[in-house]
């Protein structure tokens, strides 16, 4: 679902978040958030959303390097050092 709302500048560059979105997000007071500006355009997101999210993204390429290291590291030579 996409808002919109119109808000203004403070002469310190600040804005205020519309309660109502606040409270739809779930954004509370002291919540981080992360913000990414890319070709004339602001995002804001909570951090730990974010957080998420990236590591759903690389779960596949994590499970996927410890299935190559596995691949290539784990030799009967290598089975030595499991005694010490």
């Amino acid at each position: 679902m996409v808002e919109i709302k119109t808000i203004k500048v403070s002469e310190k560059g600040q804005v205020a978040i519309p309660a109502d979105i606040r409270e739809s997000i779930g954004i509370k007071k002291g919540d981080t958030l992360i913000l990414i500006q890319e070709e004339g355009r602001i995002l804001l997101q909570k951090s730990e959303q974010l957080k998420k999210e990236t590591k759903e993204d690389f779960k596949h390429l994590l499970k996927h390097s410890e299935d190559v290291a596995v691949k290539f590291w784990s030799t009967k030579a290598d089975e030595v050092w499991d005694n010490i």
